[in-house]
Formats: C-alpha cells, structure tokens, sequence
C-alpha cells in the first residue's frame, strides 16, 4: 500500500471549514493544521483521489499538492509536518522536538484529534491573551478544551487547579496524554461534558478561556458571569472579525467589558470581564 499526503492551501475565497469538511467526507482521519495549509494523509491513492475531486468541488482554485510514500515511511512523513511554533512567551511542540527548547516555557502536545495544536489562529489569540490573565494560585476553567494545551498552559503560567472540560469524547485520550506529558496532572484534570451544565459546580473562577465559535459563546457567557470570582476575567476566542462588530454590541448589552483584544487573520479573541476599567 502506498500513502498520499495531500497539503491543501484554500484559495483567499474559500473557507478553511468548507476545506477540512471536504477532506472529512473524502475520508481522511486527521487534519495538522499549518499556517494557512490543511495536511492530510490517505492510506489509498483511490481515496486521495476522491479528496482531491471533493476539495475542488468546493474551492477550485485551491492549491493541492500531494505526496507519496511506503508504510514504513508513515510515521516520518506526518512528523515532519509538525514545527515547534511559539505564542508570546510560550512554545508549542510535539514530544520528539520538546527538548529543543526551554522545558519552562514548552508546552508539549501530541498532535491528535484534540483540536488546539497552535497551528490554527484561534489557539494562538487564546494562548497570547491567556498569558497576561492567568495570575499564580488562579482557578482556572478551560472550556472546549480539545488537545488541553490552553489547560496546561495555564497550569504553567502559575494556575492552582485548571479544569479542562470538553464535550466531544473522542478527543479526551489525547487531552489527557497531553497533561501526562507536561507533569501537570496535579493541576490539570480533563472531564467530559457539557461546560454549561458544569461550570456552575467549579464556582468561583478567576479565569475562564473560551475558544469557542461565538454562536457557543453566547450561549456560555450568561452562565459564565455567576461563577466568576470578583475580578475575573474571560478569555474568549473563535469570533470572526467579520463578527466583531455584533458580538461587541451583545456584549454590551449584556454587560461585559472588552479589557483586550487581539486578532489574526480572519479571527478575533478578546479578554472580558464584568467590571469596567478604572
């Protein structure tokens, strides 16, 4: 059997979702994220074939280029696709790069189905924001956790317990592995469920993070505020920019005040709280 990796790089008009969905359908089992690239392999040439027609369908101008190797050769050619990559003082990297760096500033994950391996723009806002929140001794709730890194990065950044909860079951395991691998399961415990139903139990919260799309966030924030202790803060991320502008209004409407905010490429992430700024 040979493999295929495809890298896929959306045209300026399409959708990265529309992409990834199409890749999904074509039946890969995995996509790495990186940069503005969609990397996945297909153990059939047949299979990499019907991708390529299923991302065309979708976004005809999208560059694809594709690769082929033996079995044995599986393992080396999705490693090579996974770079360190750093996020403010921080560092993401897989276990066979971590000790390439500061063991105090690397945060090691496993690139699996978890989502949040830094390679997509909405982790990045959150870690990057993340950074100036998390204060030593915080409790700390991190919701839609995927792989747990914004979870143990708040662990590092001095947090006394973090809880990583996270709805979808097939992405538990490699948030779990993930808090193995960084020592800080005496921090960091992973749960599966539904965080609205959850986060009122966790009360008080000095820190929230959030990297969620904003149709969740609406829904989230409004059990959020209750469980927060005085002066907490909530770091949301996975508003488009082009949704900015409505989610700012809702916001203030609903009383939350935008403390910071950052942006990259087509998304948006903020740091709210239910005070005002002095």
């Amino acid at each position: 059997m040979i493999y295929s990796r495809l890298t896929v790089t959306p045209s300026p008009t399409a959708t990265r979702e529309a992409v990834s969905a199409a890749l999904f359908i074509a039946g890969s089992e995995g996509i790495l994220e990186d940069g503005d690239r969609l990397i996945s392999v297909f153990p059939d040439a047949a299979v990499a074939d019907d991708a390529v027609r299923e991302v065309l369908t979708v976004d005809a101008e999208a560059r694809i280029e594709r690769e082929t190797f033996e079995p044995g050769d599986y393992d080396a050619a999705w490693r090579a696709g996974v770079e360190p990559r750093w996020v403010g003082r921080l560092r993401i990297a897989p276990p066979w790069r971590a000790d390439e760096g500061d063991p105090a500033r690397t945060l090691i994950i496993e690139p699996g189905t978890g989502f949040g391996t830094g390679e997509h723009e909405t982790t990045r806002c959150a870690l990057l924001l993340l950074q100036d929140e998390v204060r030593v001794g915080d409790r700390v709730a991190d919701l839609g956790c995927g792989s747990a890194v914004l979870a143990i990065a708040a662990a590092r950044l001095g947090a006394a317990r973090v809880v990583a909860i996270e709805l979808d079951a097939e992405a538990i395991p490699n948030a779990e592995e993930n808090v193995r691998l960084n020592a800080a399961a005496d921090r960091v415990v992973v749960i599966e469920g539904d965080a609205g139903a959850l986060v009122p139990l966790l009360a008080p919260l000095d820190v929230v993070v959030a990297n969620i799309i904003s149709s969740v966030l609406v829904q989230l924030l409004p059990v959020l505020r209750p469980a927060l202790a005085p002066g907490g803060r909530v770091v949301v991320s996975g508003v488009l920019v082009s949704e900015r502008a409505a989610f700012l209004e809702w916001l203030a409407v609903e009383g939350w005040h935008v403390a910071r905010e950052t942006a990259e490429g087509e998304w948006w992430a903020a740091v709210l709280t239910t005070e005002a700024a002095a």
